[in-house]
């Protein structure tokens, strides 16, 4: 004896319908006709959401590419933020000498000899040299060259 299992009800074959036969029957036409448009609505409604899916698809792969520019921006901040405070970090060193600096020169008292005094002592030399004859050659080199070119 062999065992044949039983399939549950929802995967047996059903016994053919006949679409293939013509049938005289006009109850079994609207039934073809109406499993038709319930198929035809069926495929239309995954078309539609075929096209959500692609338009997600499309979405998703902008947002990936905006975070990843924020992700090199992000990355361009760390590195931004750590010479920020390194500078910070040396403010105090600058701060130290500048005050060290001050201290050597001779401060004026309210007498007025020794305002004219103080005046004739020569102060210290300057801490921060800005070559600004350079920065006014190159500003009238630069405006030069304007002017010759218009």
């Amino acid at each position: 004896m062999s065992y044949r299992p039983t399939l549950p009800s929802h995967i047996r074959p059903r016994p053919s319908s006949g679409l293939g036969l013509r049938n005289s029957n006009p109850s079994a036409s609207t039934n073809t006709n109406t499993q038709a448009s319930a198929l035809q609505s069926r495929i239309a409604e995954k078309k539609v959401e075929l096209e959500s899916l692609r338009q997600l698809r499309d979405l998703s792969a902008g947002l990936a590419a905006q975070m990843q520019q924020l992700e090199e921006k992000l990355a361009t901040l760390g590195t931004g933020t750590e010479a920020v405070a390194a500078v910070m970090g040396n403010w105090n060193q600058v701060l130290r000498a500048v005050f060290m600096a001050s201290a050597k020169i001779p401060k004026p008292s309210n007498d007025g000899e020794e305002v004219e005094e103080a005046e004739t002592i020569p102060l210290p030399q300057t801490l921060v040299r800005i070559p600004i004859q350079q920065a006014e050659a190159m500003q009238k080199e630069a405006e030069a060259a304007q002017t010759a070119g218009e």
